[in-house]
């Protein structure tokens, strides 16, 4: 097996793989092998490996929204159809969500091996674990940082946080893929530390290797950017899957301010009752179809019942605000 190293391939091999019979791995787990032993260290391996992928996937799975934000044939499907993003807010979020990613994202991956080390977790070990324990343990990852999230996201709409970390990310009353991660450096080391703790948590009831989660960020990632897409599909995957959470679902926390604080599942939602005000609104969405004649006309009435969720998310939001300004003079 050879190796493109930067350092004494003969030593790390020496030091990392000794006694691995490489035979006996499959190509991932020699390509796995192979970068490790390419940078020489195991800190360095991690971080760049973990820092790529992010941006490689992040900016991937972005980029066919944007092209579909640009092609007017899939308007019909937008869940906003009047506020589609210009070019100039593309970039506007691209710079913001680049400059999260390297003034936290970036120090946070390079402190993830340490930690990672600290509470037993395998990352330049081969071979993987098995496709049935990874399966599970990145199911309890989902778990985990949906509950988190809830809970964190909930947190922010309070009106100290809100005010002075939440508010970026809201920007965007019709969000679309990129703005995903367009918050503030804060708000996304709080609601990072849910994709990170499940994994870290869980290391300390069993063994669990550095791909189960290297896999479960890309299907986060993914999960979020499609989150914020703005879009639904008839094959999206919520209409496959009822407590998948999907555009539809977030679509209305941006436009309403408020309700559906979960990220993945909409069990948290339901369960604590933070859908109420999106519930009376699919209901009124959908007596307006009934009722209407042709598409045109339920088109201009679901667009009327947007405007009133979104002027009523606006007052709302006024309210948090004068609620913190009240406080700050009674201190």
């Amino acid at each position: 097996m050879s190796f493109n190293v930067t350092a004494d391939p003969n030593h790390v091999l020496d030091t990392l793989y000794a006694g691995t019979d490489f035979s006996s791995l499959n190509w991932a787990e020699q390509k796995w092998v192979a970068w490790y032993v390419w940078w020489g260290n195991p800190i360095i391996a991690t971080g760049m490996i973990s820092f790529l992928m992010h941006e490689v996937v992040y900016f991937g799975r972005s980029l066919p929204w944007i092209i579909i934000d640009a092609i007017p044939y899939f308007q019909k499907w937008k869940l906003q159809p009047n506020k589609v993003p210009t070019p100039q807010e593309q970039w506007d979020c691209t710079k913001q969500v680049l400059w999260a990613h390297l003034t936290v994202e970036l120090p946070a991956i390079w402190l993830f091996y340490p930690m990672s080390e600290m509470v037993g977790m395998k990352t330049y070990q081969v071979p993987f674990p098995s496709l049935s324990t990874m399966t599970w343990q990145i199911a309890f990852f989902m778990f985990f940082e949906d509950l988190f999230h809830w809970a964190a996201h909930r947190a922010l709409h309070t009106p100290l946080l809100y005010k002075h970390i939440h508010k970026i990310h809201h920007k965007y009353s019709a969000p679309f893929g990129l703005a995903a991660e367009y918050a503030h450096p804060a708000e996304v080391m709080i609601l990072g530390m849910g994709t990170l703790g499940g994994s870290l948590f869980l290391c300390l009831f069993t063994e669990v290797h550095f791909i189960s989660f290297f896999i479960w960020v890309i299907i986060k990632l993914f999960q979020a950017i499609d989150a914020h897409s703005g879009y639904d599909f008839p094959w999206s995957l919520q209409h496959i899957l009822p407590f998948w959470s999907g555009a539809e679902h977030h679509d209305f926390h941006h436009m309403a301010f408020t309700n559906n604080y979960s990220t993945s599942f909409r069990w948290w939602d339901r369960i604590f009752g933070t859908d109420d005000k999106y519930l009376v609104y699919r209901e009124r969405v959908k007596a307006a179809k009934a009722k209407s004649s042709n598409n045109e006309e339920f088109m201009k009435a679901e667009q009327a019942l947007m405007d009133e969720v979104l002027a009523e998310g606006l007052r709302e939001e006024s309210a948090v605000e004068e609620r913190l300004k009240k406080k700050s003079k009674v201190q």
